[in-house]
């Protein structure tokens, strides 16, 4: 096995505002985060959330401590969330092992402990999709389904932007210290997702963008409200949304996407709404 990793800074918005298309993409854009038989992640200094992706297919992986961190476990200071966005497979967490389906998550607390990723059919790999953050105590290791989601059914057929809110890994289902995770399924016909836009001063926020249809995109869009910018993206790909950015997308087909939060609070409203005709 092998852990990749990449350190990505925090940018204040005047700079942000000078960046070209090449350059946005470096700093927000997270590529590639499934490779079998490998870990791979960004530490972005945005609250110190870690964005990663685990795809084993013929080894076991484990979640390995990484330079930044300075401790010898990848759990020693931090909390963990995961959905699976592949095949069945399990995680093993100090011998207690967690078998996850298509889009089961996992909520792991803080502690020195092993984590092992699987697949249960390698022709079929899991892909775990990973968010991690700083936590100042351990809560319980707990798997949700949809199943135990609050569920918010939003928008309209005529927006463009019904969709299902899948709160899973929050407040309202579990302890934790700072992370927050969700799912968005939005419904056939329906491209819009977050609008009207919002920003959260008190939270940055990661989204990961699945279920595109081959030969189809997304546009992410980012930057202040008066300052907006965009990023394509392709499918099993993440951005990087600081706090002081907005964060929604339009694609040429509906999609999935993952939501994970890390900062002040844990108030899942706790958003400041711009109306369409106020941003530029």
């Amino acid at each position: 096995m092998k852990t990749n990793y990449e350190l990505r800074y925090a940018s204040h918005p005047a700079d942000a505002k000078s960046y070209d298309t090449a350059r946005l993409r470096q700093e927000h854009l997270i590529n590639t985060l499934f490779t079998a038989d490998e870990v791979n992640m960004v530490y972005t200094l945005y609250d110190r959330l870690i964005v990663g992706g685990a795809m084993p297919v013929k080894e076991k992986l484990n979640l390995e401590s990484i330079d930044p961190l300075k401790s010898k476990f990848f759990l020693s200071r931090r909390e963990f969330g995961t959905f699976n966005v592949g095949g069945k497979g399990k995680i093993t967490v100090n011998g207690e092992v967690f078998e996850l389906d298509y889009k089961e998550a996992l909520y792991l607390g803080a502690g020195d402990r092993e984590v092992i990723f699987e697949s249960l059919d390698p022709n079929n790999p899991a892909k775990f999709y990973f968010n991690s953050a700083p936590a100042h105590r351990n809560y319980p290791d707990k798997k949700v389904t949809k199943a135990d989601a609050v569920v918010a059914e939003m928008g309209t057929m005529e927006g463009a932007n019904h969709r299902n809110i899948n709160k899973m890994l929050v407040s309202q289902v579990l302890p934790t210290c700072q992370l927050q995770m969700g799912m968005t399924e939005l419904k056939p016909g329906s491209v819009w997702n977050t609008m009207p836009a919002h920003t959260h001063s008190r939270r940055m926020e990661a989204y990961f963008y699945f279920e595109v249809p081959e030969g189809q995109a997304v546009c992410h869009f980012m930057g202040e409200p008066t300052e907006t910018r965009h990023i394509w993206m392709k499918g099993d790909q993440a951005v990087i949304s600081p706090e002081w950015s907005i964060h929604s997308a339009a694609a040429t087909s509906n999609y999935t996407f993952i939501w994970g939060m890390a900062g002040e609070n844990l108030d899942y409203g706790d958003q400041d709404f711009y109306k369409e005709t106020e941003l530029r």
